[in-house]
């Protein structure tokens, strides 16, 4: 979460036309103090039960965690990329995440 934070910028050009949630199975009270914490400028969502892990196929069989993947949503609510496994320790994953960004938002 660090990496989003510190390419918010460049990747969601400060959040202009994007909006980025992050689901986590920890429980809201954590992830708000987490998200202070560390001064993201991200909105955190709690999937306690792991729901919408399940609905997207990012839950992990047999325990309650949710696998890394972005997904990229179009201005029209569909989802225009996904990257699956997200490799966050990888400088390439930030530059496919910022052409996805910038393709599914019509943006240059």
């Amino acid at each position: 979460m660090e990496a989003y934070r510190d390419q918010y910028a460049t990747l969601f050009k400060n959040g202009e036309g994007v909006r980025v949630l992050a689901i986590s199975t920890d429980d809201q009270a954590t992830l708000a103090s987490w998200a202070q914490e560390k001064s993201f400028p991200v909105t955190f969502l709690s999937d306690a039960q792991a729901e919408v892990g399940q609905l997207y196929d990012v839950k992990i069989p047999a325990v309650n965690f949710l696998r890394r993947v972005v997904f990229v949503v179009g201005p029209d609510g569909r989802i225009a990329h996904i990257m699956r496994p997200f490799r966050e320790l990888s400088a390439d994953a930030y530059t496919e995440l910022g052409e996805a960004v910038r393709r599914a938002s019509g943006t240059n």
